[in-house]
């Protein structure tokens, strides 16, 4: 059994791995901190998981989270930079749900998210925790940085574009929206329902954090650098990310795109490619750690539409970090990870 500790349990992604860990066949649940709830039962604050666990909240102990094998840190960006390096010295594996270790330029980072990296010399150990990019690293990684829910459902829906031989894609325009889950579950007044509800719109136009992460992705994968134009939105919804990405130009028959998208995603556990012209819905992953892809050339232009949908809150965060810890431990990769989405 892989003896596991939560830094940070009281969010949505700590309750979301909570969730997805109290049913894995190989997770022993050996801590969960919280400064703010410690010695309160988890299935107090959490009564979805009344009868799975009889854990309750601790203050963070640093002797006893060396006792584990593995780490997660669902905590705000900047805190596991500073509690990673001790945990690896002492043989636990961490992954990091947080952007610590996200982005390979530290000088970037620290632009992007306001702060001085404490542990910059770690940066560039992590592997970038999508296993569809980087099984075979995350099988050998002692620090995985787990993606973004934006980079997730943006990159694997134009992966295949820019793994191909050719000229790079250009122009690309990634159009997402998601549920007001990805805010976090701390109180913040612009994410009432009086507030959200009955209501649509874009927000951070002029500069989204994900942004570097996604076009490091697809800048890797291509060998040169990439730019696209991203803006999210915010829906009146819980969980789910809907990314319809617009790529122009593409002079290739859909048909022959299709079999490219199938060929790649073919072995890929979580990835579900939908037959062409059809509208993955954001409802048929909920719950799950799917991400469902569908190609569209409207009017059969020129520009090619591709649709992605994932549950933020799982393939997007939690159950992203459960399949990279399938990886680094040598499990099935879907060990507890069976689940259906969630309808209606």
């Amino acid at each position: 059994m892989i003896e596991v500790g939560i830094v940070g349990g009281t969010g949505y992604t700590g309750v979301e791995l909570l969730r997805l860990l109290v049913r894995h066949p190989e997770v022993r649940l050996r801590a969960i901190t919280s400064r703010s709830e410690a010695g309160r039962p988890v299935a107090d604050l959490f009564p979805n998981l009344r009868g799975q666990t009889d854990l309750a909240f601790t203050e963070p102990d640093p002797a006893e989270l060396r006792r584990c094998d593995l780490v997660f840190f669902a905590t705000p960006n900047g805190i596991a930079m500073q509690q990673a390096p001790a945990l690896l010295d002492a043989g636990v594996r961490v992954i990091d749900l947080a952007a610590d270790f996200r982005i390979k330029d530290v000088a970037l980072w620290q632009r992007w998210y306001g702060m001085e990296h404490a542990s910059p010399g770690l940066v560039a150990e992590a592997v970038y925790g999508l296993p569809e990019l980087n099984r075979e690293a995350i099988s050998g990684a002692r620090l995985v940085a787990n993606p973004g829910c934006y980079p997730t459902a943006v990159t694997l829906g134009l992966l295949p574009l820019f793994e191909s031989a050719g000229a790079v894609p250009q122009g690309v325009v990634a159009d997402c929206k998601s549920g007001v889950s990805g805010a976090g579950r701390g109180a913040n007044t612009a994410m009432l329902m009086a507030e959200t509800g009955e209501s649509f719109k874009a927000y951070a136009v002029s500069g989204h954090r994900h942004q570097p992460e996604i076009e490091q992705n697809l800048s890797t994968v291509a060998d040169r650098p990439v730019h696209i134009t991203f803006v999210p939105h915010l829906l009146p919804m819980i969980r789910g990310i809907h990314a319809t990405l617009y790529v122009p130009r593409q002079d290739v028959a859909l048909a022959e795109l299709h079999e490219r998208y199938e060929s790649r995603y073919a072995d890929e556990p979580f990835v579900d490619m939908m037959p062409p012209g059809t509208h993955p819905e954001t409802r048929s992953v909920r719950g799950s750690n799917v991400c469902r892809i569908a190609l569209h050339r409207p009017q059969g232009g020129d520009t090619l539409v591709i649709l992605a949908v994932i549950d933020n809150l799982v393939k997007g965060a939690a159950g992203q970090a459960v399949q990279n810890m399938n990886l680094m431990f040598g499990l099935p990769e879907r060990a507890g990870l069976e689940l259906v989405g969630l309808l209606p």
